[in-house]
C-alpha cells in the first residue's frame, strides 16, 4: 500500500511515480466492480484510520457551508452541526485510488472534515455498482455505521446533490436520494 501525500508541505510534491493504474480513469464515479483483494481493502481501511489522526489546520469542509447547503439540498430539517471533525483526504474517489496495489493519490483537498467523510464519499461514488457499494459499507462499516459516519453521508449527499443541480453526476441523483431517505427516515 502506498499513500502519496504532502501533509508537511503547502505544495504537493512528487515522491514516487505511481505505475499502478487508478481504479477509474477521468471520473470519480464507479461504473464496474473493481477486482480488489482483502489486502487492498484492509490497506484502505488502515489508511483512512491513519489519515483521520493526522493534525491539520487546513479545512476541507466548512461548517458555514453545511449550515446553508444541507437544508437547501437535502430538503429536510436537520441539525447541521458536525458531531466530530477529523482530517480527511477530502477527495477520496475511485480515480484517486490505484489497484490492484493501493495507492491514495491527489491530496490537494486534504483537511478537516466531518468524521467519516472520506468513507462516505467513496460509498456515494460507488452507488451505481450496488455490490461494490455494499462492500464499501461492509469494509468501512467501523467508520460509516456510526452517528458521525451517518452525518458524513448526509454531508456528501448534500455536496453531490449540489453538483446534480449544476448538471453533473446526474446518474447519481436517484441513488443519492434513496440513501438520503434511508438516513432520514424516523
Amino acid at each position: 500500500m502506498g499513500i502519496v501525500h504532502p501533509f508537511h508541505s503547502r505544495l504537493a510534491e512528487l515522491y514516487d511515480a505511481v505505475a499502478v493504474p487508478t481504479i477509474t480513469t477521468h471520473e470519480p464515479v464507479l461504473r464496474a466492480a473493481p477486482d480488489l483483494d482483502d489486502a487492498w481493502w484492509d490497506g484502505l481501511a488502515g489508511a483512512l484510520d491513519a489519515i483521520a489522526t493526522v493534525p491539520s489546520k487546513r479545512v476541507a469542509v466548512r461548517q458555514e457551508y453545511l449550515d446553508r447547503a444541507m437544508p437547501e439540498y437535502l430538503g429536510v430539517r436537520i441539525d447541521t452541526v458536525v458531531p466530530a471533525w477529523t482530517t480527511a483526504h477530502g477527495d477520496l474517489h475511485w480515480a484517486n485510488l490505484t489497484g490492484p496495489t493501493l495507492t491514495v493519490l491527489d491530496w490537494e483537498g486534504r483537511g478537516l472534515a466531518p468524521a467519516g467523510y472520506d468513507a462516505a464519499l467513496l460509498h456515494a461514488y460507488s452507488l451505481l455498482v450496488p455490490d461494490t457499494a455494499a462492500e464499501v459499507r461492509q469494509r468501512l462499516g467501523h467508520i460509516l455505521d456510526t452517528p458521525s459516519g451517518r452525518f458524513a453521508e448526509l454531508v456528501v449527499i448534500t455536496e453531490l446533490l449540489q453538483t446534480v443541480g449544476r448538471g453533473d453526476n446526474l446518474e447519481l441523483e436517484e441513488p443519492l436520494r434513496s440513501r438520503l431517505a434511508c438516513l432520514t427516515e424516523t
